[in-house]
């Protein structure tokens, strides 16, 4: 199974994202997606699972999502400090199990395993500005694992 992973998006979709994600299967967004639409463009591309950010006023969308695909599990969440995760999240990977956090908030692109769960960052997918690296990324989910690929915009 092929994953789409973006975030931070701030209510800009760059146009690239169609044909980096055409033929993945899901789309986690990690949340400060902006507007509403940019769910509803993504989802022309596949089903897309989508979680708050700290810039997220007024959209519908919950704190944290975990869903189960290819048979690995995924909890998505915006604010997320892989060596240090506050008490309320550690709660939820304790609950939750997951192979893979998936997170955004830092805008920089980050994958560790951690007492074997992967934390990953996409990195940021905005507007560019004052030069700072935007990227999105591919997780390549089979029976040996997962796999990532960054992809710079």
């Amino acid at each position: 199974m092929k994953l789409g992973i973006i975030s931070d998006t701030h209510g800009f979709l760059d146009p690239r994202v169609e044909k980096i994600f055409a033929g993945v299967d899901h789309i986690l967004h990690a949340g400060d997606i902006g507007y509403a639409m940019i769910i509803l463009e993504l989802e022309f591309i596949a089903p897309v699972t989508a979680v708050l950010g700290n810039n997220d006023g007024g959209l519908s969308f919950k704190e944290t999502e975990v869903i189960n695909l290819a048979t690995k599990k995924f909890l998505v969440h915006h604010i997320v400090n892989p060596l240090a995760p506050d008490d309320r999240l550690q709660a939820k990977i304790k609950r939750a199990h997951p192979d893979v956090v998936v997170f955004g908030h830092t805008h920089k692109a980050f994958a560790q395993t951690i007492n074997g769960v992967l934390f990953f960052n996409p990195g940021y997918a905005g507007k560019p500005k004052f030069g700072a690296e935007r990227s999105v990324a591919i997780l390549h989910c089979d029976e040996n694992g997962v796999r990532h690929e960054f992809i710079p915009l």
